[in-house]
């Protein structure tokens, strides 16, 4: 009830003693949705601040204001000087002015998401602090003045609706007079009741600020500012000011703590959702790996028949004692058979490493993952500021490292159902090719110059597609010095026969095997 018509005519009743009389000292914003205003007196400052955000709107009345020294800017300049003559309320409705002389008037509309301050100076706009809500140059105060005076006939034909008889009423106090069990009331005396508690809401003894849990559930904050005592009063005061003070304050540490909160959940859903979806790719890759390697079986094979293997073959037809049944070997024929087996026992050797270092991946991040989840229990449990601080503090949760996600990091393209990554610079080229391109994903650059590495992801069980092939390396040399080029040689090979040697500069590398096609440079628009 903070913007409640029944408040503030309680507000603006208290300020005409303490205004009156006093001059304009300054006018002032230091954020774009908050006027503050302070006003002279012989002895001290009084300070109005506006706050007019479209998700929330408030008054409050601090003791002292500090400016800041940037970022600040002078408004409503013809109040400066000017001496507060009188307090207007506008009847039955959330809005008051201050009139000042010189023919000044200073309304403060709070109506909503519509909230605003307007100077007027002879009946005329002459400024307003929010400027997008044209409507407001048009606005007569008096039109703000609203007559609602129903009978017991008005309230019977209007199905004994409070709200609808009083709009002035609002959420807050339908739902009090529900939990007062008004509705099992006969409609005489629910007529009586509301007439005493309307005259309550007009001479209210005191002001609350109350806890509701409704916040949990609905994400609005958990203190409301009534004029009658509800849920679990946090604070009570007959002074109509220092009730404002009190709530803004209480509202702006749930606020900071509520946004707190969800940005350091935020983060952790993030990295949750990066790292489910590494533990997939890894957990296919190493099915993949461990489906299709028979290396070693192979290497056994030969070895067995070592003898049986005519010197030059390129393939050899040996029996698998592992399946029972005849199988076809493919051989280096520049090489023994021996040679061959133990080609075949490197790659299984290799494979075997491979295996290892994706198991202790997965290892790690399903750790990882079990971390971030505790992470996130502990945080939603969380329901203090300062504990919620040292909290992150304590864990390092401000700074947790997130894995980015491949968009991200490199320019994605996708041709023919096949995706293609191209570094971004010479430190991204280095990322791309050293942690993000697995052996069999086919590598691209153009020769001989400086560009971007292009990454063509592999699909298990798929060739690469020629026309794929083309356009990742049209890429290649679009993203590189021979861009202008008619033509532009592109070096193509697997991601297995690039190497990285200690010392060598940032998105350099050795090619130990390539091929080489030459293709006309474009950016995927063109592909």
């Amino acid at each position: 009830m903070h913007n409640n018509y029944y408040y503030l005519r309680q507000v603006s009743s208290a300020l005409a003693p303490i205004l009156i009389g006093r001059t304009v000292d300054s006018t002032f914003s230091q954020d774009r949705d908050e006027l503050v205003i302070s006003f002279l007196s012989k002895t001290d400052l009084f300070f109005i601040r506006a706050i007019l955000k479209n998700s929330f709107v408030c008054l409050t009345f601090p003791s002292e204001f500090h400016r800041a020294r940037k970022n600040t800017v002078e408004l409503f300049s013809e109040l400066t000087g000017r001496t507060v003559e009188k307090i207007i309320q506008y009847k039955n409705d959330r809005s008051f002015a201050i009139q000042l002389d010189s023919g000044l008037l200073l309304l403060f509309k709070l109506h909503g998401n519509r909230s605003n301050v307007l100077l007027y100076k002879d009946n005329k706009v002459i400024e307003l602090f929010q400027n997008n809500i044209e409507a407001d140059l048009s606005l007569s105060p008096e039109s703000l003045h609203r007559d609602i005076s129903p009978t017991f006939e008005d309230f019977i034909q209007n199905k004994q609706n409070p709200a609808t008889v009083y709009p002035t009423l609002g959420k807050p106090v339908a739902a009090y007079l529900k939990q007062e069990k008004f509705p099992t009331k006969s409609a005489q005396e629910q007529w009586t009741t509301l007439q005493q508690f309307i005259y309550n809401l007009e001479n209210p003894s005191s002001f609350y600020v109350v806890r509701s849990p409704a916040h949990l559930s609905t994400g609005n904050s958990s203190f409301q500012l009534t004029l009658f005592p509800t849920g679990n009063t946090e604070f009570e005061s007959a002074d109509p000011l220092e009730i404002a003070n009190r709530f803004y304050s209480l509202y702006a540490r749930e606020s900071t703590f509520d946004k707190e909160r969800q940005q350091v959940l935020h983060k952790l859903e993030k990295q949750k959702k990066q790292t489910e979806s590494y533990l997939t790719k890894t957990y296919e890759k190493l099915n993949q790996i461990q489906t299709e390697a028979r290396h070693e079986q192979l290497a056994n094979i030969l070895m067995a028949n070592i003898h049986q293997i005519p010197p030059g073959s390129e393939t050899v037809e040996l029996f698998d004692f592992y399946h029972n049944q005849t199988i076809r070997i493919k051989l280096k024929k520049e090489i023994s058979a021996q040679k061959n087996a133990e080609t075949y026992y490197r790659k299984a050797k290799n494979e075997k490493i491979e295996i290892e270092i994706l198991e202790k991946a997965i290892t790690q991040k399903e750790s990882e993952m079990a971390q971030i989840k505790k992470y996130m229990t502990d945080i939603i449990a969380i329901q203090n500021l300062k504990v919620l601080r040292n909290y992150v503090k304590d864990y390092d949760l401000a700074s947790t490292s997130t894995i980015p996600a491949i968009q991200e990091l490199f320019k994605r393209f996708e041709y023919q159902g096949f995706e293609i990554l191209v570094g971004k610079n010479a430190k991204n080229n280095d990322l791309l090719t050293r942690e993000y391109a697995w052996k069999e994903d086919l590598w691209l650059h153009a020769k001989d110059v400086t560009g971007s590495h292009v990454v063509i992801k592999y699909q298990s069980g798929k060739k690469f597609p020629e026309p794929v092939i083309e356009k990742a390396a049209q890429l290649a040399a679009y993203y590189s010095k021979r861009k202008n080029d008619t033509l532009c040689p592109v070096t193509v090979t697997p991601r297995k026969y690039i190497r990285k040697p200690k010392g060598l500069p940032e998105g350099a590398v050795i090619i130990d095997k390539e091929q080489v096609v030459l293709v006309e440079p474009a950016d995927f628009s063109r592909l």
